[in-house]
């Protein structure tokens, strides 16, 4: 099955005001992650005090962890080129590993700062990340970026918006997909079988899962970075690689304990 998409990226324009829809998307994605921690908190009576300011230092941790780790992962001649142009995350260009470190030191930072011990919200947190995460690329969809490799049949997605005649592969639906349905595995189990786990499990539970989806799907997304031609792994799959492998290592562990 074949689709054209020729859909602008401008959802309405009023005056030179342009709103695009990815930044309807990521803002949608965002404030759904704020509805749903607003509702765990209150679910494990944690203090709501302190939701607000552990939400502002997570929401400037995911934007600036998450364009820096594409600028550096993929497009770093482009934008050491084109300067002016990384402030402009409006028209996409967001790392999902750049976004997990940029969490993770965000998230560590307010720690420190109101002296709570880290695994406290820890698993709170990730539950609603990859509700947004699949927002964020269903707004890379609308912008015909970080698009898939030809699919050298008569299905897929023909991308008209970049001149384009011949069907490839809607990785960033791939991509969404893929996030909601970690989304749905970690609620289940979060809503299920939370009060029997250890303190860290949700959170390598999602770092195994989020990073092994990333993995695959990799496999049919073009956009690869600055490695060296040949190398048998894309970026975003060598950068998976580690996540993985500690996530990996933690239930290991958990498993010889159990023994």
């Amino acid at each position: 099955m074949l689709f054209t998409h020729d859909i602008s990226a401008i959802l309405f324009q009023v005056g030179p005001l342009e709103v695009r829809w990815y930044g309807v998307l990521f803002a949608t994605g965002l404030g759904l992650n704020y509805w749903l921690l607003t509702w765990i908190f209150k679910r494990e009576k944690y203090d709501q005090k302190l939701l607000d300011s552990l939400v502002i230092w997570l929401f400037f941790g995911l934007v600036i962890g998450a364009r820096l780790g594409h600028i550096v992962f993929y497009e770093i001649d482009y934008y050491l080129a084109n300067p002016l142009q990384i402030l402009q995350i409006w028209r996409g260009g967001l790392a999902s590993h750049g976004a997990a470190i940029g969490l993770a030191i965000a998230y560590f930072g307010w720690c420190r700062r109101h002296k709570v011990n880290f695994s406290k919200y820890i698993n709170a947190i990730v539950v609603p990340m990859p509700l947004t995460a699949g927002f964020v690329r269903l707004g890379n969809f609308f912008n015909s970026e970080i698009v898939g490799y030809p699919t050298g049949g008569d299905y897929g997605v023909i991308f008209a918006r970049l001149g384009e005649d011949f069907a490839r592969h809607p990785v960033q639906l791939y991509s969404m997909l893929m996030n909601w349905l970690v989304f749905a595995i970690l609620f289940w189990v979060y809503k299920k079988k939370y009060k029997k786990m250890p303190p860290l499990s949700i959170m390598f539970l999602y770092l195994l899962l989020q990073f092994v989806g990333r993995f695959i799907v990799e496999f049919w997304k073009e956009l690869h970075g600055p490695l060296p031609v040949g190398f048998p792994l894309a970026m975003g799959q060598l950068l998976s690689t580690i996540p993985i492998a500690i996530a990996l290592i933690y239930f290991a562990r958990l498993l010889w304990k159990k023994r």
